[in-house]
């Protein structure tokens, strides 16, 4: 098995990793960094606890789909074969021969997973597809065609695991509940492009200060007879 591993800027730079929390994205790399020739973690759970991280992360990265999984307990990473690509005198076939025999593997180098007759492409959303034909272990050479990214909405966790990130006192549900509930539209209608740059907006709104508070709408009212009183006074 190799020493070295690579991962492209394809696939890191893109919006929809890069969406994640910090902790999804450093198991992402640990994964790749321990995962056989094709790309298969025979031990994710033991990697997770190597480094910290949670259910949460590895659920986030099976949710948006950069890493597969299998009933056995292994997963493979999805866009091994654009991260990496060795030579064949250099590479050593993986031994979860059963579960890569569940993969297909598209023109652009990414695995999907055979579902009867149908192939289930899965590939994450804002990852643009590029070619691997000149990939190569030491050699940063990575394809140019480049596609437009398309906007994932994150996940309740995702959301509050980055407002956590900043330290701000935004409601993570109650913004999750609202972008959801309008479809990911702003209020003027628009399509959300980035859902962290909402958030920072909302910071700004949780960080003003409050008016303060009327005094005179505590003051008790009472019902004076003024007529009353201006006769009091003359007879004084």
């Amino acid at each position: 098995m190799a020493e070295r591993r690579m991962f492209a800027k394809t696939i890191i730079d893109s919006d929809a990793f890069l969406d994640m929390p910090i902790s999804a994205r450093l198991l992402y790399y640990d994964l790749g960094m321990r995962a056989d020739d094709d790309g298969f973690i025979n031990a994710p759970r033991k990697i997770m606890k190597m480094i910290g991280a949670t259910i949460d992360d590895m659920n986030i990265l099976i949710a948006r789909k950069f890493v597969i999984p299998f009933d056995s307990g292994v997963v493979v990473i999805k866009a091994w074969r654009i991260n990496n690509y060795l030579r064949s005198d250099r590479y050593n076939e993986t031994k979860y021969l059963e579960e890569k025999a569940k993969l297909t593997i598209d023109q652009n180098g990414m695995y999907h997973t055979v579902k009867g007759n149908e192939v289930d492409s899965g590939i994450p959303g804002g990852i643009p597809t590029v070619s691997t034909g000149k990939v190569s272990i030491g050699k940063d050479s990575i394809g140019n065609n480049i596609g437009r990214t398309k906007f994932t909405p994150p996940t309740l966790e995702e959301v509050e695991a980055y407002c956590k990130e900043r330290g701000n006192k935004v409601n993570p549900k109650a913004f999750f509940d609202y972008f959801t509930t309008g479809g990911w539209k702003d209020s003027k209608g628009n399509p959300v492009k980035n859902w962290k740059q909402k958030i920072i907006t909302w910071e700004k709104f949780e960080t003003q200060p409050k008016p303060k508070e009327n005094k005179f709408n505590q003051m008790i009212h009472t019902n004076y007879d003024f007529d009353d009183i201006e006769r009091r006074l003359l007879q004084q």
